[in-house]
């Protein structure tokens, strides 16, 4: 995170230690147990990360037939809770959040999403992006430890391919017996392809979630023709962009 976004009408921590820690911390006086014992199945969506992703795979900004439809997500996540909910003595629920960046100027142009995502039924974190120490990846993380006190989780869900934020803060749920799993793009999570303690489920494998095919191209399975690999980022963001280690 905190890369140039390539696309995203949302542009768009601590270190994963510290987060796993926290998740085993006592909760604070006052922030006990839920009255009514509901247990949650949380569903965390990292709006920036998986908009830089759909945008690596499209080349560009999506049409209406390559955005998510968060409808049949909603759909999908009340099958998993329920299936999670099986002999359960207490009350399981869904509670799905969106996190999003807001850029300057933008608020227009986003605010018909958020308010379908709303009228959906996800909640929405909105931060604005005012320089890259804004990612919301600590509110995320923060969100999760959160809902792990008092009554704590069924199962959690996390849609991201940001491996360092979030692999070892999963791990260690998973370790404590909370089922978890990662939704994103196959080309991007694979900390969680190849986890042997994470369920890594792709987007597009869940239905309706797109209503067209991804114009999907994989190193492993290139057409005989050849196939065009768009950059992740034009290259006039290096003039911009913090010094990284260089293409060897």
């Amino acid at each position: 995170m905190g890369q140039d976004r390539m696309m995203s009408v949302s542009e768009m921590a601590p270190s994963g230690g510290e987060v796993a820690e926290s998740l085993h911390e006592p909760a604070a006086e006052g922030t006990g147990p839920d009255p009514d014992r509901l247990r949650r199945v949380l569903l965390v969506w990292d709006a920036p990360n998986l908009d830089m992703g759909l945008g690596a795979i499209l080349g560009g900004r999506p049409t209406a037939a390559y955005r998510p439809r968060f409808d049949a997500l909603g759909r999908w996540l009340l099958a998993r809770t329920t299936e999670l909910s099986a002999g359960e003595k207490q009350r399981v629920e869904p509670e799905a959040t969106v996190f999003t960046n807001i850029a300057p100027g933008t608020a227009d142009v986003v605010r018909p999403w958020v308010e379908a995502l709303r009228n959906v039924g996800y909640a929405v974190f909105a931060k604005p992006k005012i320089d890259e120490d804004s990612d919301v990846d600590s509110d995320m993380l923060g969100h999760i430890a959160q809902r792990t006190r008092g009554a704590g989780l069924a199962g959690i869900i996390v849609a991201s391919a940001d491996g360092q934020a979030f692999r070892e803060p999963l791990e260690q749920l998973a370790a404590d017996g909370i089922p978890v799993q990662v939704l994103g793009f196959r080309e991007h999570a694979s900390w969680a392809v190849t986890s042997d303690t994470l369920e890594f489920v792709d987007l597009e494998d869940i239905p309706g979630v797109f209503r067209e095919p991804l114009p999907r191209v994989s190193l492993d399975s290139l057409p005989d023709e050849g196939a065009w690999l768009q950059p992740f980022r034009p290259l006039s963001a290096l003039l911009t962009s913090r010094p990284a280690q260089g293409v060897a």
